[in-house]
């Protein structure tokens, strides 16, 4: 699953910039960063840092609700994402970064 959202995000902003740290965890970046891909037993975890501000029409936030800034999708062995709404939010959470968006 983390591969294919990897891809996903490469092919919703081509411009990303994928780091890898705290142990393995990727960190992608565009003009600041978009979100954080956790991964463990069952379940991939994506944490948008600014998820928050972002809106989500096809609900796929899921976790982390409940805070000022942050907001996460928890990704269930067995279950599919909505590639087409996924892509959509990752392009907002990149616009959301630029300058003249702060």
């Amino acid at each position: 699953m983390l591969s294919h959202v990897r891809a996903l995000i490469k092919q919703a902003v081509p411009e990303v910039i994928e780091q890898w740290k705290w142990r393995g965890v990727p960190v992608w970046y565009h003009d600041g960063q978009i979100c954080t891909g956790e991964t463990y037993k069952n379940t991939v975890k994506l944490t948008f840092l600014k998820g928050a501000s972002l809106k989500d029409p096809a609900g796929l936030f899921n976790s982390s609700l409940e805070g000022n800034a942050r907001r996460a999708i928890d990704i269930h062995e067995g279950d599919e994402i909505d590639d087409d709404a996924f892509k959509m939010l990752i392009r907002a959470a990149a616009d959301l970064n630029r300058p003249s968006a702060q």
